[in-house]
């Protein structure tokens, strides 16, 4: 294995993959732009610019009027990002127009801002539901979602920096639906989709109201939705079909596909079970804190490692520390067994001392996290990874593959197993299939 150039866990490249890359590449940016002034100076983000200025025409967003004297106008500004694949290779640039939310006044320009979503409990719910019953999910991206949600407030903003009309300078824009920005946008959205759901059939979930059913005869249909992420599948493939038609007849769709990144997550379905892992994101974290040249490490923490408050040590960097047990905490989500190690270490964020960074149990915890990353056919020899199986006949919902581990490790990922699945009981009665006992 030391022979090998380059990662093992990205496969073979032949010369036919690696021009399509390039080919692809040539036409996006790589870097994203502080500012207009390095946008308008790039060909490929003015493109981008252009593509969101054309989706406002097309989904009827804005109006040019005149200048109104008795309300107040928000302003505009221009937000870039490269969008990236599960690799961290460029596939889109996305210039956004946004609205600037902070300067709105309540009961003038907004009134209910809050807006439902998906936890990440569902999402692993119904992950769960579709390896028990033998489907696989899918997942499409809404393009510009926000801009399909009617707004009942009168707004105003100004016109797009850089992007005047020559002719009318002093005029601004009303809104005729909602804008990036805007308090009221995610919750305008949300009820903009729901209300096409439920007049197609469909029925909203009893706790999760995220989730919306569609039963024909003996098949279902479920729809998971998390802000302009729609999660979907069904136990018959023509069922998930028509969502797919009827979908993208309402609404311009970016990506469908089956569901293999959301929300940092990433996912492969496969007939021995549904495989979840964060390997971007923790090659992500490992370069941020500059440990990715370090030595992989068998467990969280060490075995006999003492940690309390020492109130007569040295100070730490709060935002250092306090970022490392943020990040690890996302982590958790397909790491159970470092949960024990890190929830310790957050005890002593209010106040972090020298002994606890250079005890290295943060540290300790990231590079424990490095081992994983590798998804069928490697999974052979892979030490961790969250999976769901679903076998008649163990009538398993949620199994942990752990190995190598010592028994504290062991214990810390069964107990927070079996909280967690305490804790969606009530979740699991929107789906009103299963029959469940407290798991102790």
């Amino acid at each position: 294995m030391e022979q090998v150039i380059g990662d093992v866990q990205k496969g073979k490249q032949t010369r036919r993959s690696v021009n399509l890359f390039c080919e692809h590449s040539a036409f996006l940016s790589q870097k994203e732009p502080t500012n207009i002034d390095e946008a308008l100076a790039d060909p490929n983000w003015i493109i981008a610019m252009q593509e969101e200025l054309n989706q406002f025409e097309r989904n009827k967003v804005l109006t040019l009027v005149q200048r109104p004297k008795d309300r107040s106008v928000v302003g505009t500004k221009w937000v870039f990002r490269n969008k990236l694949d599960e690799s961290g290779s460029v596939v889109r640039n996305k210039a956004r127009l946004v609205a600037k939310g902070y300067s709105q006044s309540k009961g003038i320009d907004y009134d209910e801002t809050y807006a439902l979503v998906a936890r990440l409990e569902a999402v692993r719910l119904l992950l769960a539901y579709a390896c028990y019953n033998y489907f696989k999910l899918f997942q499409m991206d809404v393009k510009s979602a926000f801009l399909n949600g009617e707004i009942k407030e009168e707004v105003y903003v100004d016109q797009p920096p850089r992007f005047e009309d020559p002719k009318k300078h002093d005029h601004v824009y009303k809104l005729d639906k909602a804008l990036y920005g805007l308090k009221q946008a995610p919750r305008a959205w949300y009820e903009r989709l729901s209300q096409f759901l439920i007049e197609k059939g469909y029925r909203k979930g009893k706790v999760d109201t995220t989730l919306f059913l569609k039963k024909h005869g003996t098949e279902l249909l479920i729809v998971q939705i998390y802000v302009d992420d729609i999660i979907f599948g069904s136990t018959n493939n023509a069922l998930c079909n028509e969502f797919a038609k009827l979908i993208k007849g309402e609404f311009e769709m970016s990506m469908m596909g089956e569901l293999t990144f959301f929300l940092g997550l990433q996912f492969s379905q496969t007939s021995e079970g549904t495989f979840i892992h964060q390997e971007k994101y923790t090659k992500q974290l490992l370069k941020k804190y500059e440990l990715t040249n370090s030595k992989h490490l068998s467990t969280p923490m060490i075995t006999n490692a003492i940690v309390k408050k020492d109130e007569t040590g040295k100070d730490a960097d709060p935002s250092l520390y306090n970022s490392m047990i943020g990040s690890l905490l996302y982590l958790t989500a397909s790491r159970p067994d470092i949960l024990f190690s890190v929830c310790l270490c957050a005890r002593y964020q209010s106040a972090p001392k020298e002994s606890h960074l250079t005890l290295g149990i943060p540290t300790q915890t990231l590079l424990a996290a490095k081992s994983i990353g590798r998804v069928p056919p490697e999974l052979a020899n892979c030490l961790e990874i969250c999976s769901y199986h679903g076998t008649q006949r163990s009538k398993l919902l949620l199994h942990y593959q752990q190995q190598r581990q010592n028994m504290l490790q062991q214990q810390a990922a069964v107990h927070s197993f079996c909280g967690c699945v305490n804790n969606l009981r009530t979740m699991v009665s929107s789906l009103t299939i299963f029959q469940y006992d407290v798991i102790t």
